[in-house]
């Protein structure tokens, strides 16, 4: 950090939150990588939410590292509000088990995150086995609620440029710890998905930005799996977000293209093996209609940006790259997309 004439400049303090759970293979590099940020005073708050690493304590046996251990699995939306909850710093990054931070990453989230206007800083997220290709430069989020990794397997040299993002990758990012409490972090009962397209979001109307910050490099070991436990929780979170978060005009517009949609999933998933899945969540959002409305009520009151403002961040197509589709599905995307446009036009 530079020293300006006259005064110290004190390195900002940032609380991190990791999550380890399963086998863990790279969170040593993971841990040893937050350890080394310059430009910031880290403290990290490792939650075992399952971890199968003998070594887990002695990894976590650093001054600079609180391991907090529940005793069960919170998923990653329990865990990371359960490990933030012990973050007193200034400011709250969430990494991932998985991602390797470049040693400036942090510092260069935090400068972006401690601007009054920005809500969340994301990072430039690469793939680890190619560090100049992209894993997400932030997600995209469709109408209909679905998101994916915006950019991926795009080089890197593509998205030099900070810019607005409609959602930050869990991955790696920065928020000042005050905007989290605010926010209420991640609702638990998301459980896992979804829950960073949520907060996201919910800054948004509070009239903050969602920052992409192409030189805070973050290395992610990503792997994508679609096993149907999943796409169970992907699908619901999904359905919870949208029926939260949406304004209730946009809700009614969008009404008969939800429910086609629901139709059309509820076939694929048929198809894909996942079916009984896919009711269970249908199932869970009707047994859990009071909790759904009262979380769309606190939402609702806490936003002060409607949605006629917001209509730029929505997609109203699929990424191709991410959601590879079927032959058939081109012609109907395209009517999907007209359909979305109008309804976009209207909110």
């Amino acid at each position: 950090m530079d020293v300006p004439r006259g005064r110290l400049t004190v390195a900002p303090r940032v609380g991190v939150v990791m999550l380890a759970y399963g086998d863990e293979p790279v969170l040593d590099l993971a841990v040893d990588a937050v350890l080394a940020s310059t430009g910031v005073q880290v403290r990290l708050v490792l939650v075992d939410n399952g971890c199968r690493r003998p070594d887990l304590a002695q990894i976590a046996d650093r001054a600079a590292v609180v391991l907090l251990r529940p005793g069960t699995n919170l998923g990653f939306a329990g865990g990371v509000d359960a490990g933030a909850a012990l973050v007193d710093e200034e400011f709250l990054a969430l990494v991932n088990s998985d991602a390797v931070v470049a040693p400036d990453a942090l510092a260069r989230l935090t400068a972006v995150a401690a601007d009054p206007a920005v809500g969340i800083a994301s990072g430039s997220i690469r793939l680890a086995d190619d560090p100049e290709t992209m894993n997400s430069v932030g997600n995209p989020v469709h109408m209909l609620g679905l998101s994916w990794a915006g950019g991926l397997g795009e080089p890197a040299s593509r998205h030099a440029d900070a810019r607005d993002v409609a959602s930050a990758s869990g991955a790696g990012l920065v928020l000042r710890r005050e905007l989290w409490q605010q926010l209420g972090g991640f609702p638990v009962e998301f459980f896992a998905y979804h829950e960073d397209v949520d907060l996201s979001w919910r800054v948004w109307q509070r009239g903050l930005t969602v920052r992409y910050v192409p030189d805070a490099v973050v290395e992610h070991h990503y792997e994508f799996s679609r096993n149907p436990q999943k796409m169970y929780l992907l699908e619901r979170n999904r359905l919870l977000f949208v029926l939260t978060c949406y304004g209730g005009r946009t809700l009614v517009l969008l009404a008969p293209l939800l429910v086609a949609f629901e139709l059309a999933m509820g076939l694929v998933a048929a198809a894909q093996g996942w079916g009984r899945l896919k009711v269970r969540g249908w199932r869970w959002v009707l047994g859990h209609l009071g909790w759904v409305s009262a979380r769309r009520r606190a939402v609702q009151a806490a936003r002060r940006v409607p949605d006629r403002e917001l209509a730029h961040l929505w997609s109203v197509r699929f990424d191709a790259a991410a959601m590879p589709l079927p032959r058939w599905a081109g012609p109907v995307q395209g009517l999907l997309a007209a359909a979305l446009r109008l309804v976009r036009r209207a909110v």
